[in-house]
């Protein structure tokens, strides 16, 4: 079993910044692939960034690559989001998410409560 909690998201303005960080609890933290993902009002959940155990190669969604990274520290079981040039369309609930085999599909196992992320025009 896997816990995950999100924090760092808030309210910023278009063209601004914010980083996201999600803590693992599990002991085996470095074997799972970890990815990010958002739902906004009225729309599916969609993927957003993930980033690879195996090798941590990092995969993006069209619409933020450029401006988002995600990172992995297997140290302190922890992922990021940094999200720079945030746009009125990035506002969502984000959420982190845990798996041994997927990376980029939402058939993930474990999954946070989500932090909202409001992006103000």
């Amino acid at each position: 079993q896997v816990q995950l909690v999100e924090s760092g998201g808030g309210l910023v303005q278009a063209g601004g910044s914010l980083k996201l960080s999600c803590a693992a609890s599990t002991r085996t933290f470095r074997r799972y692939n970890m990815a990010w993902f958002r739902q906004a009002p009225g729309k599916e959940r969609e993927f957003v960034a993930g980033v690879a155990w195996i090798d941590s190669r990092t995969y993006y969604a069209d619409s933020v690559k450029g401006r988002f990274t995600i990172s992995r520290d297997n140290i302190k079981n922890m992922i990021y989001l940094q999200m720079n040039s945030l746009k009125p369309d990035d506002t969502a609930v984000y959420y982190c998410a845990a798996d041994y085999t997927v990376v980029t599909a939402p058939q993930y196992n474990y999954w946070g409560q989500g932090t909202q992320v409001t992006v103000s025009s």
